[in-house]
């Protein structure tokens, strides 16, 4: 793995982005406090909120998101 924090986080909120385009809730958060919850959270904690392992790897995910 050789992903930034900073990659990582732009990766989350782009496909927090996409998530909250496809399926609108007002009450979700903004991209910007999305982005400020995830720049509060250490590297482990960001690459556990991406959900990938053995069957979605993290290569794959940020090919993806990234």
């Amino acid at each position: 793995m050789n992903y930034t924090k900073a990659q990582l986080i732009d990766a989350l909120v782009a496909e927090w982005e996409y998530l909250c385009h496809d399926d609108y809730d007002p009450d979700d958060q903004t991209p910007e406090e999305y982005r400020e919850e995830l720049n509060e959270m250490s590297l482990e904690h960001l690459i556990v909120e991406t959900s990938t392992g053995p069957g979605y790897t993290l290569d794959e995910y940020m090919e993806h998101w990234g």
